[in-house]
């Protein structure tokens, strides 16, 4: 199992029992969670902490979509690792969310093991 102490997710959902989900498996990394329920919140989130080292963006959440909040995280952190999830996944949305500057889209319902193991591809 990863051992990831030294390390912060931020997991932007707005549906609590999909993060409670999230956070259950990344308990077992030992890494530090935090959660913003919308874009927004992601947003300020990752302005207000630069230790942030990957973000889990879900794509649909209420006040800003996690397309736009993407966009405005990469105009400042355009390194920082972003893995879209969505329930709504086709050819044309997938397109748009790597263009908006996410490194990879998983498909909800998310698979414990799929999501170790793209979390393990950028951290």
């Amino acid at each position: 199992m990863h051992d990831w102490s030294d390390k912060i997710i931020l997991v932007a959902e707005d549906v609590a029992a999909n993060y409670l989900l999230i956070e259950a498996v990344l308990e077992m990394t030992k890494a530090k969670v935090i959660w913003a329920q919308n874009g927004k919140e992601a947003v300020e989130a990752c302005i207000e902490n630069d230790g942030i080292d990957l973000v889990l963006m879900d794509i649909r959440m209420p006040e800003m979509n996690g397309i736009d909040a993407t966009k405005a995280i990469k105009k400042f952190r355009s390194e920082l690792p972003i893995i879209a999830q969505t329930a709504f996944s086709y050819n044309h949305l997938d397109e748009e969310i790597i263009a908006a500057g996410c490194q990879k889209v998983i498909t909800k319902p998310i698979s414990p093991q799929i999501l170790i193991n793209s979390i393990s591809d950028y951290i």
